[in-house]
Formats: structure tokens, C-alpha cells, sequence
């Protein structure tokens, strides 16, 4: 997460064409074999700072890859443009032991794949991968290409949106926060946040601009590196016994950094030359939920203000959006999969509602129960694993 900030929009590729990207990690020294066609998923064995790809390219089009976690820690695959910085697409939060497909579609060119141990510092084992032109062009139909086009106009639209009220209440909660109206601010805080929580994946495509945002004070630790964003000013609002507060110039230092990086944010996916692929709608859908499943359940994202069941909530109203953009496109495919996660995500709802307090809030996350924290894990669960196949389904 250290790489410079990007201050261009995110690669963009035709409708379809993005999907392909996610699952194609080759982080070793070995020198695989190219694949002889796009049709079997190919393996990527990931295993601490390698992550070797079973092939050294692919042709152009829909790409399958299977990602094995085989080590003994969280980790993070990558697809990198040529320039080695802009992330075309990426599956986080791969938990030791697991398995997961991932799909995307991939337009001829260079591209690098690398892994991420722990989902924190420098990326590990850069390998360049080649996308050999197929020579195929995908050909869907007419009703089903505007289903397509309709998704990303509007899922675009949504996160344009977003941005701007993020910016907005950002700039908000700052003036609360350096007034010194303590009690504002607290309450701002997690509402304010969900704008950010809700668009995640796209900020995440821009290199440096969530760790800047959303980097906690652990991962900071471990980098050893300077820490902005949100959790200082969680830190500072929330401040455990025995912590220094901020002074002064500390405060207006992280309150202007705050607004600074969520402006580069603002005016990144405001570009006209900011696009969303297909399949980023959907993988986005999928790793909002995978960053529920791994992270935010657990009470370590929000570890001051304990406010984690609005990110979750936030997280999943982010996924729904996401799926509500394609639903009418994978209701064409897989009618039985959209009537599971419209099921699914009902259900989580309704588990999410049970710790709702006045007009917006929620209860604070440590006051659920082993219980209570299992049950709305399950809910979780319940949901991501339709939803993880929901990428193959539009674009496959």
C-alpha cells in the first residue's frame, strides 16, 4: 500500500473485458508453462510472499483462475497494468487454508501479477503475465448489451454519488472535529464513513488512496510507516485511557490530510475518463462482503469508537447496489442464483436491524454476544457464498 498515490483514473476496458483480471497471480522464480487455452481456470498457489501462476499467459477474453491460499497467513492477490501501479483487479481477505475462483476479462497486453502478505506494506513476487490476442471478440446479444451498458451507467453514476457525499461530510465532520464540538463529530463519524465504506473496492483500484483514508493504526505499526486517515481521528475522538490526545497542529494536520486525499478521491472517479468494467460491479459486490466476512466481523476495523456494525451495514448496502446494477443481467443466466442472494441479503438485513437504535444508528459492536456475533457471521456467510459466483455467472 505504500505505492505513490495515482492521480489517473482506473484502466479502463470495454464491458465484459474487466472481469478476467483478478485471479491471475504468478509470484515466483519457476517459469510456468503457457496456457494452451482460456478454458480450465488456472491455479494460483499463493504461500506467503509467492504466489506462482500455473501458466505464463492467456488468451484475451473471459479468464477462470482458482486461488489456493497454501500458507499461514491473510493474503492479497493482484493484477497490475503494465505500468505496474494502476491494480486492474484483485481478490483480498484470502484467508489461510482456502480456495476461491475468481473470473475476469482480460484485453490483450502486459499486465503483472504479485500477492500481498497480510493485505499490508509492499507488494510481493511481481511477475509479468502476457494476454495473447484470441482473435475472438465477445458477442452477446442485443437486449443483453444494454443490460450491460444500463449496469455500468448506472453503477458509475452511484459512485460518483457517493464521492460527493463523502466530500461533502467529510469536510463536515472536520469543521466538528477542529471546533472542538466533540460530541458532533462522534456522531458524524461512522455516517459520514459509510459513503466511503459503500465504494471501498473502487477506491482501492487507485494504488495508495484507501490506505491514506483507511489504514489502521496496526497495519501502520507493522509498515512502520506514517498513519492518516479516519482511525487517527477515531483514536483522538475516542481516546483510550492512558493515550496522549493530539495537539493542535496534530489535529489540523490529519483533519487537512483527511480532506486532501478524499478531494484526490472526489476527483478521480469524477473524471470524464473515469470508467467502471462489468466485471469491477461485480467482483466490487464480492469483495465488500469477503471484507465483512474477514475483518469487520471480528471488531477490528472500528477498534476505538466500536462502530462496526455501521460499516457493515454500509458494506452491504454497497453489495446490494452492486448486484441491483447487474440483477436483470444475471436473472437472464442464472434465475435460481439471483432469487438465493436476493434471499440472502433480505435475511442479513433483517439480522443488521435487530442492533438498530434511534433514527440511524446502531449499538455499539461490543455489545453483541458470542451469540450474537456468530449469528450475524452465519448471515454473512450465507450471503458471500452465492455471491462470490456471481461474476462468473454475467460474464462467463
Amino acid at each position: 500500500m505504500n505505492r505513490a498515490i495515482l492521480r489517473q483514473p482506473v484502466l479502463a476496458y470495454p464491458v465484459g473485458l474487466a472481469a478476467t483480471l483478478a485471479v491471475l497471480a504468478g509470484c515466483t522464480a519457476n517459469t510456468p508453462t503457457p496456457a494452451t487455452g482460456g478454458s480450465e481456470p488456472l491455479e494460483v498457489t499463493i504461500n506467503g510472499a509467492d504466489c506462482p501462476v500455473s501458466a505464463t499467459e492467456t488468451p484475451s477474453g473471459t479468464a477462470r483462475f482458482t486461488l489456493v491460499n497454501a500458507g499461514g497467513e491473510s493474503n492479497e492477490f493482484e493484477i497490475l497494468a503494465e505500468d505496474k501501479l494502476r491494480i486492474v483487479g484483485e481478490r483480498e481477505n484470502l484467508g489461510p487454508g482456502t480456495t476461491t475462483d475468481f473470473t475476469i476479462v482480460l484485453e490483450p497486453g502486459t499486465y503483472y501479477t504479485a500477492c500481498k502478505p497480510n493485505m499490508v506494506g509492499e507488494i510481493t513476487g511481481l511477475t509479468e503475465f502476457t494476454v495473447t490476442d484470441s482473435g475472438e471478440e465477445i458477442t452477446v446479444s442485443e437486449d443483453e448489451q444494454a443490460l450491460r451498458d444500463a449496469a455500468v451507467v448506472s453503477y458509475t453514476a452511484y459512485v460518483r454519488d457517493q464521492a460527493g457525499a463523502l466530500l461533502t461530510g467529510t469536510r463536515e465532520f472536520t469543521t466538528a472535529y477542529l471546533a472542538g464540538d466533540r460530541d458532533l463529530a462522534r456522531e458524524l463519524y461512522p455516517r459520514v464513513r459509510m459513503h466511503y465504506e459503500r465504494i471501498e473496492p473502487t477506491a482501492e483500484a487507485f494504488g495508495d488512496i484507501d490506505p491514506a483514508l483507511d489504514l489502521r493504526e496496526a497495519d501502520s505499526q507493522e509498515l512502520g510507516e506514517p498513519w492518516t486517515g479516519w482511525h487517527v481521528l477515531e483514536k483522538d475522538l475516542w481516546l483510550p485511557a492512558g493515550q496522549p490526545a493530539l495537539t493542535a497542529d496534530q489535529r489540523r494536520e490529519m483533519a487537512d490530510a483527511l480532506d486532501r486525499d478524499t478531494r484526490t478521491l472526489y476527483d478521480l472517479v469524477s473524471a470524464d475518463d473515469f470508467t467502471i468494467g462489468l466485471d469491477e460491479i461485480s467482483n466490487g459486490a464480492i469483495a465488500l462482503l469477503e471484507e465483512v466476512a474477514t475483518t469487520k466481523i471480528t471488531g477490528e476495523e472500528e477498534i476505538f469508537s466500536h462502530t462496526d456494525l455501521y460499516d457493515i451495514q454500509a458494506n452491504l448496502e454497497g453489495a446490494s447496489v452492486a448486484f441491483g446494477t447487474v440483477r436483470d443481467l444475471a436473472e437472464l443466466k442464472d434465475a435460481e442464483l439471483v432469487d438465493e442472494i436476493d434471499a440472502r441479503i433480505a435475511s442479513l438485513s433483517s439480522t443488521l436491524d435487530g442492533y438498530r437504535t434511534g433514527e440511524d444508528g446502531f449499538v455499539p459492536f461490543t455489545e453483541l454476544d458470542a451469540a450474537e456475533r456468530k449469528q450475524l457471521s452465519d448471515s454473512v456467510n450465507a450471503l458471500r457464498r452465492p455471491l462470490a459466483t456471481l461474476t462468473e455467472v454475467i460474464v462467463g
